[in-house]
Parts: structure tokens; sequence; C-alpha cells
């Protein structure tokens, strides 16, 4: 059987773990040759390279902090130059969270927020500003979102939500920016979502499983297969959209 993106490349920002790595095993699987991104975990992400190679795909990792700029750009060159000079997929999945209420604030959790900023909206930016040199016309630009952005549930996420809005909003104007070139861009938004960031049986799970009317948490394969869905041909039409996948926590 064909594979829906058989031939074509992607570079997927924070590879080497959780939803990110599976958005790679799932592009892989289609058939696309995959650049990750990491930042710390070199053997994890030499991990996703060795099952993406196995899957019969040219596969490479390369280090970079998203929060910084001359890191984040240079690894877009370095992902372009080893996929031949184009990427036809870009996932802006790197995020970081760091979470506390407003009168909690003091200066260390201040420097992590704007750590936070930078990461996952800064980063985001100049990720997708590089990319525009190698996206073809009719690529793909699909950006990790959250369903934070839309429904704040308990307190002391209300900067991260803030990080993910951004999100939603520069999807939206940037569909606008490259929707004359064919390019998409869309925002997938998970609910929660079983990673070591928000484990299934971490302290908040239960609360987070009794709002969902599907009863359970979402796995990392959900919000992949909603990114293939966006980087395939069947989604050529739908750009500035804001796809939730979260078993129905935010209706």
């Amino acid at each position: 059987m064909t594979k829906s993106l058989e031939g074509k490349t992607a570079l997927v920002t924070g590879g080497s773990r959780g939803i990110g790595a599976e958005i790679a095993r799932e592009l892989a699987g289609e058939g696309a040759n995959v650049v990750i991104t990491y930042r710390n975990s070199r053997d994890q992400a030499d991990g996703v390279v060795a099952e993406l190679a196995a899957l019969g795909v040219k596969a490479l990792a390369v280090q970079a902090d998203q929060s910084v700029p001359h890191e984040a750009s240079t690894a877009v060159e370095q992902a372009a130059e080893f996929l031949g000079g184009s990427i036809d997929v870009l996932v802006n999945s790197a995020g970081v969270a760091v979470m506390g209420t407003v009168d909690q604030v003091d200066l260390e959790l201040l420097a992590g927020v704007q750590q936070m900023m930078a990461t996952n909206v800064m980063g985001t930016i100049v990720t997708t500003h590089a990319a525009t040199r190698y996206l073809p016309d009719g690529g793909r630009v699909i950006l990790v979102g959250s369903i934070v952005a839309e429904r704040i549930a308990a307190p002391g996420v209300a900067e991260y939500a803030a990080s993910k809005a951004a999100i939603d909003q520069l999807a939206r104007g940037w569909a606008r920016d490259l929707g004359p070139r064919g390019i998409t861009v869309n925002v997938v938004r998970p609910g929660a979502v079983d990673t070591d960031m928000n484990p299934a049986e971490g302290p908040f799970a239960a609360a987070q499983v009794a709002g969902t009317p599907l009863g359970r948490f979402g796995r990392t394969d959900d919000i992949a297969k909603a990114v293939i869905f966006l980087a395939g041909e069947n989604a050529s039409f739908i750009t500035g959209a804001l796809l939730t996948v979260d078993g129905g926590f935010s209706v």
C-alpha cells in the first residue's frame, strides 16, 4: 500500500520524547524522511533516530535549544541540508511548562516563565521564519498547541496558557501570510496526554479523566495521527484551523 508521505521531508522540533517523538515515528511510518531536534536528551534522540531508520527512512537528530534564536534557526538550516534542501512538513512540537499561581510568582519562577515564553513562542516564531526559505509551495506547518489556550480548568497555568494562546494566533496569522503559496498552517491542540510532563498516574490525573467524556487520558499516537492527517493531501484545504484532540474535555 502506498504511504501517504512517501518521499516527503519533515522537521519535528522537540522530537526526542513524548508527543514529538511519536509524531516523528508516525511521519516516518508514512514514508517521510525526518529530522528531529532535542535540547538535552541525546540518548533519547539517538534512540528515536534508530527507530525511524529501522522504518526505512533517512533520519537525523540535531541538538538545539529552541529558546536561543541562533540555535533554533541553525537547526532548520542543518535539517534542510540533510533533507536535500527542502522541508515539506514543519512540526513545531518543542515546548516547556512552568506552573504557579500569580500570587506565588518570585524571581525564580519569573525566570522560568521567561524561558517558557522564549521556547514556546519565540522558538516557534524563529523556527517557522527560518523554515519558510525551505518550505515548498503546498508545504505544511503544524503547531502543537494546547486546549488550555481556550479553557483553563485549574489554577496555576495562566502563563503556560498564554504561551499556547499565542500559538493559536500565530497559526491564524501565518495562514494568511503563507496561503498564497499554498502552504497550510494549523494547530493540533492536545488535552490530557500521557507523557512525562503530565503522566496518567500523576497527582492531577484523576480530575482530568473525570472531566473527559471519553473517560481516559490521550495517548501520544492520538495526537500524532492528527498531525499526519494535517500533513497529508486530504487536508489541503484546511488552514488556520485549531484541531482539538482532547477526548471532549473542552466541550
